[in-house]
Parts: structure tokens; C-alpha cells; sequence
């Protein structure tokens, strides 16, 4: 059983890692490079095994939202200090 969420998350992983490798063959906007996608697939492969165990040890429903909340945003402000550098850190994108 633990195999199928596992297989469920890296399918999701691939699945969001293909809509900028698509947008990349329409736009010039888009320009990630193979550190970029590999950079990327480990955060969100981390997050959805972050949220899965969340998940399965939680017990409420209301801890159960308050620490996928808290998971999703370190992600999200992660993401922003990697693409654009939003606290200027030596890790900034830009």
C-alpha cells in the first residue's frame, strides 16, 4: 500500500515538472535548464512525502490542515527566493 502513494507522488511530480517543459517548446519566457527541473522535482517529491506523512501520523483534521498549510508555504517561499530571489539570499535565481 505504501508503494502506491509513493508511485502516486512521483507521478504528480512528473506530471507538474512536464507544464513548464511544454511551455518551454511555446514561449521563450520559459527557460529552465536540467538543474532547474532536478532542483525542482526534489522540492515538490519532498513536499508531497512531507504531506503523506503529515497525513498519516496526524490525527485531527485541523493539524492535519495547519501542517499541510505550514509545509506549502516553505515551499511556496522557497520557490520565490529560488526563481527570484525575494529575500536575496546567495541561493536567488536572479
Amino acid at each position: 500500500m505504501h508503494f502506491k502513494r509513493i508511485n502516486i507522488i512521483i507521478f504528480s511530480v512528473l506530471a507538474l515538472l512536464s507544464v513548464p517543459l511544454v511551455a518551454m517548446q511555446f514561449t521563450s519566457e520559459v527557460n529552465w535548464d536540467l538543474f532547474d527541473f532536478i532542483v525542482m522535482g526534489i522540492l515538490l517529491f519532498a513536499v508531497g512525502l512531507s504531506i503523506d506523512f503529515v497525513l498519516q501520523k496526524a490525527k485531527s483534521l485541523s493539524t492535519q490542515l495547519l501542517l499541510c498549510g505550514v509545509i506549502l508555504l516553505l515551499f511556496f517561499l522557497v520557490y520565490a527566493e529560488l526563481a527570484v530571489g525575494i529575500f536575496g539570499t546567495p541561493f536567488a535565481g536572479s
